[in-house]
């Protein structure tokens, strides 16, 4: 993965500037801060490791994996037709009290999973692996758009994103790009060929979609500037005809919707095959394309370093995605070999799930005191104060996922939600407060500086004064 980081050096502005890996700087920086009771991790080696290591998290706390989830959606169609067969019935009665039922337990899990992805944050030894779990499911945001499947973005990232973190970029993207939740977001479960036979046999003219495609190209692959042409939109939209799912078997292939004849796409033709394989050939082709090098690696700087990035930084990360073909865990590795990630100027302030899940992970939140707590509370404690910050759970803001600029989460009103949350959310979750003259030690490090130190020791009140820790700025940023 190149040389250790801790003898990488660089030259900067004309000066021989030292930049090493730092323990807490990692925790801060890309994993999920800093922890009164795990150990920060000791090396890029151990960073790595650990994301393909057992994944103890989602053991520990559990999320329903979409094929799991696909049950709810099978029963809900049968209450459905049951609905329609006997309306006006008893037993349409008792379908729809049934299938209210069933759109209440997933709404509530829904804001259950939500707490456990905090859990996984505040307790996990492998913090890296979390963020980048948050960062690609962020990447290929998507949420359903009617019924159940409304709710299944938790369950679509824990088997649709995470098992596939530390592989190949080409399996990350089939995988999201295929997968039943994107299909629904981005309406191609309703794309088929103009020419297809399902079509003809409607005897009119079938909508081709191309939401889909021109999001694989746009913001999953080559970039909004890539270069690509609104005919190869199209030709891929016609490609992606017959991609579609049903509860009851998952992901399905519907040859009726494909649109006849091979398609083209920047340059390259792909046969006609009625299934699966040119559709796996093309994103295979698009992973690993220059310009997809260049967009996910400047997606992850700025992500994870600062909204400007060092260009070297991006050079350095492309190289070695385009000399492994998109193997994740040699992109992650030039990522945190080279100097420039290890900068302190220009850090990122924290999103609001990442203050919320680092201010948690600081506090080292009991699970007990997020496992017993009903819908309202949940919703009360953790989702209603992140919408204030501006960041409403998975409810992205489109396609593109959440901003990644800083002058995003700066408004006054999220600032203000922050600061709400950082004065009442912590004695909640942990009605015995830690001193916070430790606690400045445990959440900060050596961030910790003599203002803050003082602030949080003058406080009148334990809950003042956590609150002072987590609003200062050098716990803000990352």
């Amino acid at each position: 993965m190149g040389a250790p980081l801790a003898i990488l050096n660089v030259v900067m502005g004309g000066e021989f500037t030292v930049r090493a890996f730092e323990s807490e700087l990692a925790e801060i920086r890309f994993g999920c801060g800093l922890s009164p009771v795990i150990a920060p991790a000791t090396s890029v080696e151990t960073m790595l490791a650990g994301i393909t290591a057992p994944d103890t998290m989602a053991a520990r706390f559990e999320i329903e994996p979409f094929d799991s989830f696909r049950a709810r959606m099978v029963e809900s169609d049968r209450l459905r037709r049951i609905q329609r067969d006997k309306r006006g019935k008893p037993e349409a009665k008792v379908a729809r009290k049934d299938r209210n039922l069933l759109k209440k337990a997933a709404r509530i899990d829904m804001v259950r999973w939500l707490g456990l992805s905090m859990l996984r944050r505040t307790y996990t030894e492998t913090g890296f692996f979390e963020r980048l779990v948050y960062f690609w499911g962020d990447h290929f945001s998507a949420t359903g758009k009617a019924g159940l499947i409304r709710r299944a973005t938790s369950p679509y990232i824990e088997d649709g994103i995470r098992p596939f973190v530390g592989g190949r970029y080409a399996d990350l993207l089939i995988s999201a790009v295929t997968h039943p939740v994107m299909l629904q977001y981005l309406d191609q479960d309703r794309s088929m060929g103009p020419d297809s036979a399902r079509a003809l046999k409607r005897g009119k003219a079938a909508g081709l979609n191309e939401n889909l495609a021109r999001e694989v190209m746009e913001l999953h692959t080559l970039g909004v500037d890539g270069p690509y042409t609104q005919d190869d939109v199209r030709e891929l939209a016609e490609l992606f005809t017959g991609l579609s799912f049903q509860p009851k078997q998952g992901r399905k292939f519907r040859k009726d919707y494909v649109e006849p004849g091979a398609e083209t796409v920047m340059g390259k033709t792909y046969a006609d095959a009625y299934s699966m394989k040119p559709v796996r050939a093309v994103l295979e082709d698009l992973a690993v394309h220059p310009a997809t090098a260049r967009h996910l690696s400047w997606k992850l700087a700025v992500h994870f370093v600062s909204d400007t990035p060092d260009p070297a930084l991006i050079d350095h990360v492309s190289a070695r995605y385009l000399e492994t073909d998109g193997d994740l865990m040699q992109v992650y590795a030039a990522l945190l070999e080279h100097p420039a990630a290890w900068t302190q100027e220009r850090a990122n302030i924290k999103r609001p799930v990442d203050f919320v899940g680092s201010s948690m992970r600081a506090l080292a939140v009991d699970p007990a005191a997020v496992i017993q707590l009903d819908e309202r509370e949940t919703r009360n404690l953790l989702l209603t104060p992140m919408v204030l910050m501006g960041q409403t759970w998975q409810k992205f803001s489109g396609p593109d996922g959440w901003p990644e600029e800083d002058e995003a989460w700066l408004s006054p009103q999220g600032l203000s939600g922050r600061v709400r949350w950082a004065m009442s959310g912590p004695q909640v979750l942990r009605p015995d407060l830690p001193d916070p003259r430790e606690f400045v030690e445990t959440a900060l490090g050596s961030r910790a500086s003599d203002e803050v130190t003082f602030a949080a020791t003058a406080a009148e009140s334990k809950s003042e004064a956590i609150g002072l820790v987590l609003m200062s700025p050098a716990f803000q940023r990352c």
